[in-house]
């Protein structure tokens, strides 16, 4: 008699990822549908992908999907909540998508408690268009567009979206994670889960924010990209949660 210790989870396609080598969108992906199955979402879930790396994930997420302009996933997440309450809906975004042309949609969306759960990777760069500075980037990173490092007096501080978030009296809950190592790969699955769990419960706005790795943006090796992300990211993006209104509850 055999015992399935391991499988792979229903809420992907089989369409292999074509993320770079090193990338830990993978990684998210994963723990996104093993939430939607294990919380038996899957067969309501309605997923917003905007435009960044992750553009293509509707060939990878096995639910429905929408395709937004970049920036609108949360204007689109709102209007498939508002017609179809009683679908999960999520959006997932890169930093260089919903810090820089889609702040208004996710701060608008936020403030109007929208029951939505938002998956936030923050890789502080434009991945998928050529390496260049984003809202995220880190002070004195190079970048194809900051040749000598973000100069913070030109270009100001990072934006810190978790930070800002938690401040807007709508939102639920907020927790920053990321995935460089197993401990924080569980520790970013029961994030994700407890945000879908905020939905389920029609508790309002939760948002997820996983520091993830761009190695190749960065021009390190995917072992250095996990480093700095220790190093650098968690040290200006502390992990943590920013906001939970349902903690003493």
């Amino acid at each position: 008699m055999t015992t399935t210790v391991f499988k792979k989870t229903r809420g992907l396609t089989d369409v292999p990822f074509t993320y770079c080598p090193g990338c830990t969108h993978g990684i998210i992906h994963r723990l996104v549908a093993e939430v939607l199955e294990e919380l038996e979402l899957l067969d309501t879930a309605v997923g917003i992908a905007s435009v960044g790396c992750s553009v293509m994930s509707y060939e990878f997420f096995n639910c429905d999907m929408i395709q937004a302009a970049h920036g609108r996933a949360p204007a689109v997440a709102t209007g498939v909540k508002r017609t179809h309450p009683d679908k999960t809906v999520f959006t997932y975004q890169g930093d260089g998508d919903m810090a820089s042309i889609g702040a208004a949609e996710i701060v608008h969306a936020a403030h109007r408690s929208e029951n939505i759960t938002v998956i936030f990777v923050n890789n502080a760069i434009y991945g998928m268009t050529g390496g260049q500075m984003a809202p995220t980037t880190l002070p004195g990173h190079v970048t194809t567009t900051s040749p000598f490092g973000r100069d913070t007096t030109l270009q100001g501080e990072p934006i810190r979206m978790s930070e800002m978030l938690s401040t807007i009296p709508g939102s639920y809950y907020i927790e920053r994670v990321t995935v460089i190592d197993p401990i924080s790969v569980r520790k970013a699955k029961t994030a994700i889960k407890k945000a879908f769990q905020a939905q389920k419960d029609k508790k309002g706005f939760s948002m997820i924010e996983v520091l993830s790795t761009c190695n190749v943006g960065w021009g390190v090796t995917p072992l250095d990209a996990l480093k700095q992300i220790k190093n650098d990211m968690i040290p200006y993006y502390p992990l943590g949660v920013y906001k939970d209104k349902g903690a003493n509850q």
